[in-house]
């Protein structure tokens, strides 16, 4: 495996690049590019085939349900640092990188890989706004060939202020320290809507706010709203952007994508709850608000 880290030469983006930037950019030595698209199960879609059909030049495809913490009956938790680390170097990912990360799926997953790579330490990565749909209506190239990626060498160092738990969270209860963020869709959060995977209760965690993923995005073009409609929606689910907050959503995937709006206004750092509603809804005599 080579094990040098490769020099950074391009200027870091912030946490949102747009296609043009990365056309841009597309063959800088020192970039990456990841495909992280995911779909919910029972959508009858398959990620790795769409990968496989076409992608960004480049682009190695990255499986959110692969890279994860497998020893666990909960969805793509994060993974020991170590096998982190071993996997994405063998995509070609190592610590000297700017890694660009993009999805076929409204920043699903994304944003999850976003986070992953954060909260093992690595803050250069941005995500392709507007992700592979606004890549192909620009008529950017695409090829359907998967690169041959030699092995990097990834150094993980990890980053707990932005990872919670259940322990955190029911902890969190009495203190309140931190605001709880719902990014489920407002009808799951209220009971109302059956969740995707086997739930034993339906509801949110106790004094948790509502801001569905969905309404960060332009209904229209799929981007993230520009920074002051993102304040102004993130004021109006009554989050306040200067206390400490942890995200919460299904699996811990679409909680990613308000964890990346709440980066973009400047907010103090946000955490995901990783495991989210599938881990709370699981656990014997879990208090439950709907």
């Amino acid at each position: 495996m080579t094990v040098e880290t490769v020099p950074m030469s391009l200027p870091v983006p912030d946490a949102l690049v747009t296609p043009a930037w990365l056309a841009d950019h597309l063959t800088a030595p020192d970039l990456r590019i990841v495909d992280a698209t995911w779909f919910l199960p029972g959508l009858g879609r398959n990620a790795q085939a769409d990968y496989h059909a076409a992608h960004i030049p480049g682009a190695v495809f990255f499986d959110i349900d692969a890279i994860a913490d497998r020893s666990v009956a909960l969805p793509h938790m994060l993974p020991p640092p170590e096998q982190f680390a071993a996997q994405v170097g063998a995509l070609g990912l190592g610590s000297g990188h700017q890694i660009v990360v993009y999805d076929g799926n409204d920043f699903a997953a994304s944003a999850r890989v976003w986070w992953m790579f954060r909260a093992f330490g690595h803050d250069d990565i941005s995500v392709l706004d507007g992700g592979f749909a606004r890549w192909q209506r620009e008529g950017r190239p695409v090829e359907d060939l998967p690169p041959a990626p030699r092995p990097r060498q990834f150094v993980p160092q990890a980053n707990h202020l932005l990872v919670r738990d259940f322990d955190h969270v029911l902890a969190n209860l009495t203190s309140g320290h931190e605001q709880v963020v719902d990014a489920r869709p407002a009808a799951r959060f209220r009971g109302e809507a059956p969740e995707p995977r086997p739930s034993p209760v339906q509801g949110h965690i106790p004094g948790a706010l509502s801001l569905p993923a969905s309404e960060v995005l332009d209904p229209e073009t799929r981007t993230l709203l520009p920074v002051d409609a993102l304040r102004q929606r993130i004021a109006a689910a009554g989050i306040d952007p200067a206390r400490p907050i942890v995200v919460s959503c299904g699996s811990g995937v679409t909680a990613c994508i308000v964890a990346l709006a709440l980066h973009q206004i400047g907010a103090t750092v946000a955490a995901v709850y990783d495991g989210s509603w599938t881990d709370w809804s699981q656990r014997p005599g879990v208090p439950v608000e709907r």
